[in-house]
């Protein structure tokens, strides 16, 4: 067995974007941990600010290998701009650069095949009010038909279409998606739609009658969901914590 290249790019890159590394990688790590991957597949990418260059894992490596390092900058066409002894799937980060290119204010795209998220978007109605993690994504959600692996160029206009403003997305028979100014919002958006997909699924399988919310409490609840999941109280707050438990799981993503 052949060890990982060992890289250091601290202090090769501008502080900002040795910050977003570690958020970045950070963040694979914590998908990691919640169980949350699938093998060497599914991708977190993060825009550099005021550029259009991507960070993304390299193709290969399971989210525990991920390092701020050994993350690979791409352009919107997957053309690799630093250098690394690493590739990218480009056929994977065909969805995450369909979504950058058309949404600025998405800085991170977390795309996901978790069991859960890929159940609720198999379901003919997919996501339902059924928990208050629920509504959180309810207030922003779009869906995506399945339409094969994602290597046919012609499909991401259609998923831009589909996706429009919104902030969470599940993919028909294939997963799950949040968008996010900061690697943060993005985490703890998946965190909640993960979290109702999982919710839901175990109501079903109770067999046991459900009480949905009300429709009006979801018609408002992208009011209060920008509330509670947005500036001190989201990203900005939640973020920080999230930091903290990585580098307590293994400070070995910050090389």
């Amino acid at each position: 067995m052949q060890p990982l290249p060992k890289l250091d790019l601290q202090h090769k890159v501008s502080a900002e974007e040795w910050q977003l590394r570690l958020d970045l990688a950070a963040c694979y790590r914590l998908a990691e941990h919640h169980r949350w991957g699938d093998l060497i597949y599914t991708h977190l990418s993060a825009r550099l600010a005021g550029t259009d260059h991507y960070l993304v894992n390299a193709f290969g490596l399971t989210f525990d290998e991920v390092t701020a390092s050994n993350l690979v900058k791409v352009d919107l066409a997957g053309n690799i701009l630093d250098d690394t002894p690493f590739q990218i799937n480009p056929a994977g980060f065909t969805i995450h650069s369909a979504i950058h290119e058309v949404r600025p204010d998405a800085h991170c795209v977390i795309h996901l095949h978790t069991k859960e998220t890929i159940a609720v978007a198999s379901q003919q109605h997919g996501l339902l009010p059924l928990s208050q993690y629920s509504l959180f994504s309810l207030g922003s959600l779009a869906y995506h038909q399945y339409e094969g692996l994602a290597v046919n160029q012609n499909e991401k206009a259609r998923l831009q279409s589909d996706l429009g403003q919104c902030n969470h997305m599940l993919l028909v028979n294939h997963g799950g998606l949040t968008v996010g100014p900061t690697v943060g919002d993005a985490f703890m958006r998946f965190y909640d739609l993960q979290r109702a997909c999982e919710i839901q699924l175990a109501l079903q399988a109770s067999g046991q009658p459900v009480i949905p919310v009300p429709q009006p409490i979801v018609d408002n609840i992208s009011q209060q969901a920008k509330v509670v999941h947005s500036g001190s109280t989201g990203g900005k707050l939640a973020w920080p914590a999230m930091l903290r438990k990585a580098y307590r799981l293994d400070p070995g993503f910050a090389q």
